[in-house]
């Protein structure tokens, strides 16, 4: 760990947990003659039609909503990669997180789910192999599969769109500079939870996702990014930032002044302890 990296009990890095959207629906408007939708099957009535796939999912999530909207068993899609035949870079190993891509998929009728994951990883390589994302990546000496990796963090890690681009430009100065990332969105896909608590001994646990400890990228993308996340990876804004804080919904600060961020940090603390106070 670099001197001038601050000690965990007054570094914030993390800033938020996700909410997401599972599936929708087809909705039955209701008429004056409602005796034809009678002899429909229920599950006719209820099957839905859509499958949304969030920006920053996890692999893990998107099994699960798939085996819901196919009524499947628990564990089935992800059984079903052994037969996906899904087109990874070499580097994934096989493992599609980060090519989950975010976006709204048709169900046909018989949607198995090995189809559904081979169309989400076609459309992240579509997505991510075009000119803008390539060459971003090129340009900044790395390979795709680093820029998905990075992009991922972002996702997790970026309050807004706004703070996308500034977050990626903290992770390149800090692979610079020889720091780690000390990024609180990679001890929580180690230990798989989304939280903003993050205590010392979470910091200490064995893991190649524990940035705190393992220098560089983690090794895989630790969630599955949308575009803009994407583009902020390849394409970060000039800054010589290396910490932030999210001192309260909508005011995430950025500083490379170590004493600064403390100082931030301190007045993320007190607000949070006021709002904790607050609560009835």
């Amino acid at each position: 760990m670099q001197k001038n990296t601050p000690p965990r009990s007054t570094i914030r890095l993390t800033r938020r947990g996700r909410i997401a959207l599972v599936v929708t629906g087809a909705v039955v408007v209701g008429t004056a003659v409602a005796v034809p939708l009678l002899t429909l099957p229920p599950e006719e009535e209820s099957r839905p039609t859509t499958l949304v796939i969030p920006e920053g999912w996890r692999a893990s999530q998107v099994y699960a909503a798939v085996d819901k909207a196919l009524a499947l068993p628990a564990g089935s899609t992800k059984k079903s990669l052994a037969k996906a035949m899904l087109k990874l870079p070499n580097d994934a190993e096989g493992n599609p997180e980060g090519y989950l891509f975010p976006a709204t998929y048709p169900l046909p009728e018989k949607a198995k789910p090995e189809k559904l994951l081979q169309l989400m990883v076609d459309t992240a390589n579509e997505k991510f192999n075009g000119v803008p994302i390539a060459a971003g990546a090129q340009r900044n000496a790395m390979n795709v599969y680093q820029a998905v990796t990075i992009a991922s963090i972002v996702q997790a890690e970026a309050a807004t769109r706004a703070d996308m681009g500034k977050v990626a430009r903290v992770i390149f100065n800090r692979l610079e500079r020889g720091m780690p990332l000390q990024m609180d969105s990679t001890l929580n896909y180690a230990l798989n939870r989304s939280t903003l608590r993050t205590t010392a001994s979470d910091t200490r646990i064995n893991s190649p996702y524990n940035s705190y400890q393992r220098m560089g990228l983690p090794p895989t993308p630790i969630d599955n990014p949308g575009e803009d996340a994407v583009r902020a990876a390849v394409n970060p804004p000039p800054g010589d930032w290396l910490y932030f804080v999210t001192v309260r919904p909508g005011d995430t600060r950025f500083t490379a002044d170590y004493r600064q961020h403390t100082r931030n940090v301190a007045e993320f603390n007190a607000h949070r302890a006021k709002s904790a106070e607050a609560r009835p």
